[in-house]
């Protein structure tokens, strides 16, 4: 690329540092859309000949941004590849919500430092969640001078003017939007799969558990509109897509903002979805303190809807939920659990769970235990308590030794791996419908897909199955995925 210069920018209004102080604030402002995305015209060639990689860290919500990031780029011609030392761009999309996350990346960024130097031209950045934290970027700006931008999770609209500043400044640009958030239709978007598909409903969170930066990072509770989403999934039946997840922060609280349009919640959105040629809906990740009847009277009605409900319960002490912050006790997770499971008898349920919580003790660990048994969890996933800088946890006293913490982890992993074993059991010489995702992680040689349910199953099949539905039946049911044989005489249900 030749030489280019710009006079009389001033690259200091590209140093915005976040500032968890006002990321906290909400106010009663309406919620701006914003519809008229477009590259500025001075950036829709300059990635012609170059490539990018964008390396993702965290949940799903994470992995969606990476693909409205790679449209972006590819608008403006650039090409993905998966080798760094090939690469002119390289972001790193990051999650804030465990310690041994961020450890990682700043790992990362480190071993980069050696690739900067041979490729003085590559533009490396740091974006996502851990971007809209003070320390994070403290530490980039002391430390990790090779860096060239950062950004946050509320102005990813905004990468080509960005990406712009870092080829032409000599400093490093700092641009974190500590706000509310606005929403941002029409962004392009470089799909990863061809017939699974994320799909945005909503965005940020208002709960503030005070063990989580999510509020933090991601802002306050906003809704799109219905239509919106509705055309968007329309949209992706018309490509043959098999599958969509719906996402959300808190995806239960889907719709109390929305203006003008008093009681439209998840329900009502779920109910939409059944009317969609789409032949499986999901949607992640809940908070049960929103969980509302009307939800649980659609999930009820089965079609496209999916019988798998994610249902983080973080604790199952009241003690400790109520010092987590959660909104619920003990006894209200078990009702609405037993509601779900009542009304969606064959449904699958997976969740979330702490340990070591400052001030645990072991009879409060055992509540936990014993609520895992009573609900019968399929699969779950747990954590050691890890404090984010900001939240009101981390200034608690973190009074449970290191060694209890992870003896009770092991217990509770034994707990949920005998739980596992025992309701994939229940698959055992059954007929399943199974979504091919592509090759086994572990043999080529086999394909490999979930469940309506949600359930891992592995079978030997040609490679034309894949982003099919098709029938399996279960030949070995192990401890966290299932085994089985592809039943050739049952038509493929390209639904």
């Amino acid at each position: 690329m030749a030489e280019k210069t710009i006079s009389n920018v001033d690259f200091s209004k590209y140093f915005q540092p976040p500032s968890l102080k006002d990321a906290r604030r909400r106010r009663r402002d309406a919620v701006q859309i914003i519809n008229d995305f477009s590259i500025p015209e001075d950036m829709e060639t300059i990635g012609h000949g170059k490539n990018y990689l964008i390396e993702t860290y965290g949940c799903q919500m994470n992995e969606h941004d990476t693909e409205v990031m790679a449209g972006i780029l590819e608008k403006m011609g650039y090409q993905e590849t998966e080798e760094p030392k090939n690469a002119d761009v390289i972001l790193i999309n990051t999650c804030a919500i465990r310690e041994n996350a961020e450890n990682k990346v700043f790992g990362h960024i480190g071993t980069l430092k050696t690739l900067k130097l041979e490729n003085p031209g590559l533009i490396l950045g740091v974006c996502g969640c851990m971007a809209q934290e003070e320390v994070v970027v403290n530490k980039i700006l002391a430390k990790h001078p090779q860096v060239d931008l950062i950004f946050g999770t509320h102005n990813i609209h905004r990468l080509p003017q960005l990406l712009k500043e870092a080829l032409f400044s000599k400093e490093m640009v700092v641009e974190v939007w500590s706000k509310e958030g606005d929403i941002v239709e029409n962004l392009p978007q470089s799909r990863r799969g061809h017939f699974q598909a994320w799909v945005n409903i909503m965005y940020g969170c208002d709960k503030f558990c005070t063990y989580c930066i999510v509020p933090y990072t991601r802002g306050k509770e906003r809704s799109r509109h219905p239509q919106e989403i509705i055309d968007e999934v329309r949209e992706l039946a018309r490509k043959g897509y098999k599958e969509i997840t719906l996402l959300g922060q808190n995806v239960n609280a889907y719709g109390k903002d929305l203006p003008n349009m008093e009681n439209y919640g998840l329900g009502n959105l779920m109910d939409e979805m059944r009317k969609i040629g789409i032949p499986r809906v999901r949607f992640t990740t809940s908070h049960p303190k929103d969980f509302d009847d009307h939800l649980i009277e659609v999930l009820g009605k089965g079609g496209n809807l999916c019988e798998h409900i994610h249902l983080p319960v973080q604790s199952g002490s009241s003690e400790i939920l109520k010092i987590m912050g959660r909104g619920y006790t003990r006894e209200r997770y078990l009702d609405l659990f037993h509601k779900i499971k009542n009304t969606v008898p064959n449904a699958s349920f997976t969740t979330d769970i702490i340990v070591g919580f400052p001030n645990e003790t072991e009879e409060q660990f055992e509540e936990t235990m014993s609520l895992v048994r009573e609900c019968q969890f399929d699969g779950g996933f747990t954590f050691i308590y890890s404090p984010r800088a900001g939240t009101p946890a981390a200034r608690m006293k973190d009074n449970v030794p290191m060694e209890a913490k992870k003896e009770r982890l092991q217990r509770l992993n034994k707990l949920m791996d005998e739980l596992s074993a025992k309701s994939n059991a229940k698959y055992q010489d059954k007929m399943v419908e199974v979504l091919v995702e592509g090759e086994s992680r572990k043999n080529p040689d086999v394909l490999s897909g979930h469940t309506r349910t949600n359930k891992v199953v592995n079978f030997r099949g040609p490679k034309s199955l894949i982003g099919q539905l098709v029938t399996v039946k279960i030949t070995d049911a192990k401890k966290w995925s299932l085994d089985g044989e592809w039943q050739k005489e049952a038509e493929v249900l390209n639904r």
